[in-house]
């Protein structure tokens, strides 16, 4: 925004316009210090949400984002802004890892994939109406053309704190602090059904059950979850969170010539916002115009995502994404390098928006999801953290490597079109990675995942499992057994067939009388 560009200006005029900017390096200090946030402020995450509970941790994140956002408000000059980016990207990083906690610890088996997904949905009609909003302030030759756009981000962190106040802590917390009768009334409320209905009572002793079991295996300290079956799945959420970004979505749209320092004061936008460069270098000189549709194809191309998730799992869906972002790069890459007329713009229009497609309906939303499933209850908050973690250094390694990578000129690679090969190729080993790697989670509750992870040895076979184990079984069994999980199965299952011959030959004896 030129008003704010003269404003914050240290005396370094802009050679091209012959008006008072900030320096690029300025520009990459504001930039990386809120990535510097996010990354930090997803790590700290874990302690907070374990100790403060996930109810109370959303709180007090959202109060140091605002925290942020007071500063970036009231700044005129550099440094206070600087410090506002900081600590609004502390409390973006802290809610990032807890909202997909709380979401995953609290909705039913049946649709807990929609819920979690619907974060993404989120993310993508924010940024619509971030699109929107900007465009209407830029133009303003006053504070408010910075103001206005960086204080409505306080509507939406007042709309969360009145969220938090009303809905109750998640009952896994709960049980995992031994609140039991609270984690009871908690669930209560969100199933909608009485305390004393036999489905809270069965929900709840399984999850009891299950935290005892785990507890049994030993803690969930940051040396045990690197280790063993937990490593594997750790491993597995933070490959998930780093291929969602090297599949290319925060650089698709930005590999055609672009100015260093619009490029820099955009660092940390996805997709959509980077399609401003894209489509003006393809002819089109209403950008706002495309951008706003390339926003609306995110938003409308979420919802597929939300109802394919349930309806094939998340192993089709995130292979369909992936074989669908691949061809779809490689066509772009294999246009953009032979070809530069009208049409061949027109055809790398159309195959970003359908990247766009197959991105917001499956590793958008399902990145999220996966991670929020694969973990069991003493190491959910700590894993979440790491792997959300993972997803904002990506964010800012791929964003900030862009212009080295594309650009011309002494120490950058020029790349240009060319660099599509590069995120096709990672698209491809997305696809790899889901047949390999993905374990099919739909339908499981979060502690049968657990078993699933115990019983089946590799993800391709993991399609179709059945549970079985009942850990309220399983914890009545001699804890000499308890390090593998399904000779407690046997012994349970061996123990009820005990009960039930006994209590036959009672009958039969009584029957005899």
């Amino acid at each position: 925004m030129k008003y704010w560009r003269e404003l914050f200006s240290t005396g370094y005029t802009n050679p091209k316009d012959h008006l008072p900017d900030i320096t690029s390096s300025q520009s990459s200090m504001i930039v990386s210090l809120l990535s510097a946030g996010t990354f930090f402020g997803a790590l700290f995450a874990a302690p907070m949400a374990d100790y403060f509970g996930r109810r109370l941790a959303m709180i007090l994140n959202t109060f140091v984002f605002c925290f942020g956002v007071i500063l970036q408000t009231a700044a005129t000059a550099i440094p206070l802004f600087v410090a506002g980016r900081f600590f609004a990207g502390l409390g973006v990083g802290l809610l990032s890892a807890t909202i997909p906690l709380y979401q995953s610890e609290t909705a039913p088996k049946w649709i807990r994939g929609t819920i979690v997904g619907a974060y993404q949905l989120a993310i993508t009609f924010g940024l619509l109406l971030a699109a929107i909003v900007n465009n209407s302030t830029k133009n303003r030759n006053d504070t408010g053309c910075y103001r206005i756009p960086v204080a409505v981000q306080f509507a939406w962190a007042i709309i969360l704190v009145a969220g938090m106040i009303v809905l109750p802590e998640t009952p896994r917390f709960l049980i995992k602090q031994d609140r039991h009768e609270e984690a009871a009334k908690a669930l209560a409320r969100l199933r909608r059904i009485d305390v004393n209905d036999s489905a809270v009572i069965e929900e709840l002793a399984e999850i009891q059950a299950n935290h005892e079991f785990e507890l049994r295996l030993g803690k969930a300290s940051y040396w045990e979850i690197v280790r063993g079956s937990l490593g594997k799945r750790l491993a597995t959420g933070m490959a998930v969170q780093a291929l969602q970004q090297l599949a290319g979505v925060n650089f698709i749209c930005m590999y055609y010539p672009w100015r260093r320092d619009l490029f820099l004061s955009q660092l940390l936008t996805i997709i959509v916002y980077y399609g401003t460069t894209f489509f003006q270098n393809s002819g089109i000189q209403n950008s706002f115009v495309i951008t706003l549709i390339t926003n609306i194809i995110n938003v409308v191309s979420t919802f597929p995502g939300l109802y394919m998730v349930e309806k094939w799992g998340r192993r089709p869906l995130l292979m369909f994404g992936a074989v669908g972002m691949c061809v779809s790069q490689l066509i772009v890459a294999i246009v953009g390098t032979a070809a530069s007329s009208a049409v061949a713009n027109k055809v790398l229009i159309a195959f970003v928006c359908i990247y766009i497609f197959f991105f917001a309906s499956s590793w958008g939303p399902v990145a999220w999801v996966v991670t929020g499933e694969l973990y069991p209850l003493k190491a959910r908050a700590k894993c979440l953290s790491i792997t959300t973690a993972t997803n904002w250094l990506l964010n800012w390694a791929i964003a900030y490597a862009t212009p080295y990578m594309v650009n011309d000129g002494p120490g950058n690679a020029n790349l240009q079109s060319k660099v599509f090969f590069i995120w096709g190729g990672f698209c491809f080993i997305c696809a790899i990675f889901v047949y390999t790697c993905i374990y099919e989670t739909k339908g499981l509750s979060l502690e049968q995942v657990d078993e699933l992870y115990a019983k089946v040895p590799v993800a391709w076979k993991s399609v179709g499992f059945v549970p079985s184990v009942h850990y309220t079984d399983v914890r009545d069994v001699s804890e000499s057994k308890a390090g593998n999980l399904a000779d407690l199965e046997i012994d349970a299952n061996e123990k009820r067939s005990g009960e039930h011959a006994t209590h036959m030959e009672s009958i039969a004896a009584k029957t005899e009388v």
